[in-house]
Formats: structure tokens, C-alpha cells, sequence
């Protein structure tokens, strides 16, 4: 039983860290990419697809994963040309099957594909990394957004494109009127729609829990904890409707036991984020270092309840910390995530060693 140790790239041009960096990362087999020219609702082209392809196979790696197809507005409020927009991502995964895509990571959260106040907090040790302050969410989100935009160091955030955030004030607008249960329903409405051709072509449509696991700005936050968890996945119960389990966004809320997830859905997981986050006593949070004992997510527990569940699929550290002095895109350097991979990949080979020793 092997675990597939993966790592994010965005591509050149966009990422100070490079595929020739990753491939010293010992056991790294998947390369998590994306087309991040691309605006949510357009196909993604097969020539785009297979220039990808030509950059990451030489290096001995895989495209098995791709993170994110975002998903057009219109779909998640049911509005305008919602089937038009599903038509195309039914075509973008096609085209991705062809080159051998078995995952695709996505969300659907309204407006934020994830929010922070702060992309540089500054740490005990010296580093910096993302951080959450409760209090400042109940501000103005332009400010926040502007304060992200701002501080990308030059590469662009998923999620955060300059182009859609621009409209911020029709987006919220648009996304005035779709309650809690209206979104539930257009997000049932999209996967009964992609499930033919998920069978179709193989691949799995793995979702991400929602980031910070509670609403902000008004906006409704779906996939929060156990019970929306359940809710999704008996919603659309097919194997093919699965999640990416993100253990530091679902223990940002210190009430989950994201490990006891782990054992219950084991089965509907082909993807997980493993980050590690410390909470302060007012709501505040922040990433930290993988290592167990540096915050309260239960890193071991859950890597544990990953191996004895028998999980074989696609796993990556997520957001780092800014160590050592680099300058990179907030939260993906190189240096932090290679430690947490070793660190990760360290953990599982004790778990197999001691299994083979019994």
C-alpha cells in the first residue's frame, strides 16, 4: 500500500518554484496543476493541455490531478447560463481525460475561493504565514480583497483574479438572493449533471470543504463539518462524487475531528490537503509548521486513520510557511512544503514499517 505524495505548481511564468526543484523532493510522483489563464467557464483547450503535459511528463512526473477547474458563477447561483457553463466544464473533462487526468479538485464557495486577512504573519520562529482574524472579516470585504490582490508577489491566487474581483459589487449582488438551500441545490443540480461523463472518462470530482469552515459576509459556507460532509456525500451518492479532505481548512474550526472524517469517508476521498493550524482563544488562526505538536490539527491521527483506512490515492502538503528568507508566492514556496512532504511521507513509511513488523 502506497500513497501518491503530490506537489502544487502553477506553471512557468507563474511560480518561482520549479519542476526541476520538485523532482529533488524525494517520493513527489504527482505534479496538482491547472490552467490559471483560464477564466471560470471556459473549456479548457487540448493544445493548452498538452503544452502542461510537455513540461511536467520529462521530469518523471504524472498529471493526474488537477486543482482547480473553477466553477462560472451562473452555476453556483443557478442563474443566466448555468447549463451553457456546465456544458463546457462537461467538455473541459473530456479533454482532460485524454491525457490521463484521474482527479479534479474544485470548489464551491460563493465569491472567496478562500479568505485570510493575512498573507504574511509574522510567526515566534521568524517565518511568516497565512493568518485568519475573526474581527476583520466583519469589515468591508473590498478591503480585504484589496489587501490580497495587493500582496501576490507578482503571480496570480487562484481564485483571486483580478478581473472577476473587480466586479466585486455585482457579485455580492448576484449571490444576494441564493440562500443556503438554493445553493445546495445548484450544487446537487451540477454533479447530477457530470456524473455520466465521470463514468465516462474515469475521473473523480474531488471537493474541497469550504475555506474558513463557516459563512462570512453574509455569503453561505456549505461543506463545513461532519454533518454537511455526510449531507454532500448522500446527496449525490456515487464514487465519483468525492472529496478532497482538507485537514487544515475543516480544523480551522476546533469543534471538527478531522481523523474520525477520515474513518467514516475513507472510501469517498480521492485527494488530501495535510496542513497543520494553531488556534488562539478568540477565533484567530493561523497556518503552522506540519510537524504534529506545532498546532492542533492532529496531523498523526490523521495520517494514521489515512493508512489504516487503506488509502491509496492522491495526497499534498498544503500551504507553507514562508521560511528561510524566500520570496514566493504566499503560502507555496518550496522550502516548507518539501519539509512537510518528507515529513508526511516520514510518517507513512513508519506506519508500513511498523505494520510489517507485527
Amino acid at each position: 500500500m502506497s500513497v501518491k505524495m503530490s506537489f502544487r505548481w502553477f506553471g512557468e511564468g507563474n511560480d518561482t518554484v520549479s519542476l526541476r526543484d520538485i523532482r529533488q523532493i524525494p517520493g513527489i510522483e504527482t505534479i496538482v496543476w491547472a490552467l490559471h489563464h483560464k477564466m471560470p467557464g471556459e473549456v479548457w483547450e487540448k493544445d493548452e493541455i498538452c503544452a502542461v503535459r510537455d513540461q511536467i511528463v520529462p521530469f518523471g512526473f504524472n498529471m493526474d490531478v488537477v486543482e482547480s477547474v473553477n466553477v462560472h458563477d451562473d452555476i453556483k447561483t443557478g442563474s443566466g447560463s448555468r447549463d451553457l457553463y456546465i456544458d463546457h466544464y462537461i467538455q473541459t473533462i473530456r479533454n482532460l481525460a485524454e491525457f490521463g487526468v484521474r482527479v479534479i479538485c474544485y470548489n464551491f464557495m460563493p465569491v472567496f475561493d478562500w479568505t485570510r486577512t493575512e498573507l504574511y504573519h509574522p510567526l515566534e520562529d521568524g517565518s511568516t504565514a497565512f493568518f485568519y482574524e475573526k474581527s476583520r472579516i466583519l469589515d468591508d470585504p473590498k478591503k480585504m480583497a484589496a489587501y490580497i490582490l495587493r500582496n501576490q508577489n507578482g503571480m496570480t491566487l487562484p481564485g483571486w483574479e483580478p478581473e472577476r474581483i473587480a466586479g466585486l459589487d455585482e457579485l455580492f449582488e448576484k449571490y444576494r438572493p441564493v440562500t443556503k438551500e438554493k445553493l445546495w441545490g445548484n450544487l446537487q443540480y451540477f454533479l447530477e449533471k457530470l456524473m455520466p461523463v465521470c463514468h465516462e472518462t474515469g475521473i473523480r470530482m474531488a471537493i474541497h470543504q469550504d475555506d474558513p469552515p463557516w459563512d462570512i459576509f453574509g455569503l453561505p459556507h456549505l461543506l463545513t463539518d461532519e454533518a454537511s460532509v455526510s449531507r454532500f456525500l448522500q446527496m449525490v451518492d456515487d464514487p465519483c462524487n468525492s472529496l478532497t479532505l482538507c485537514a487544515g481548512t475543516l480544523s480551522a474550526n476546533p469543534e471538527n475531528d478531522v481523523a474520525d472524517m477520515v474513518r467514516r469517508h475513507s472510501d469517498r476521498i480521492a485527494f488530501a490537503h495535510i496542513r497543520n493550524v494553531r488556534h488562539y482563544a478568540n477565533g484567530d488562526f493561523s497556518e503552522a509548521s506540519v510537524r504534529d505538536q506545532c498546532g492542533e490539527t492532529g496531523i498523526l491521527r490523521i495520517m494514521k486513520a489515512l493508512y489504516d483506512s487503506g488509502y491509496d490515492g492522491y495526497i499534498r502538503p498544503d500551504h507553507g510557511r514562508q521560511i528561510w528568507g524566500e520570496q514566493s508566492r504566499p503560502g507555496y514556496g518550496l522550502y516548507d512544503r518539501a519539509l512537510s512532504a518528507m515529513y508526511l511521507l516520514g510518517v507513512w513509511d513508519t506506519l508500513e514499517s511498523e505494520r510489517n513488523t507485527d
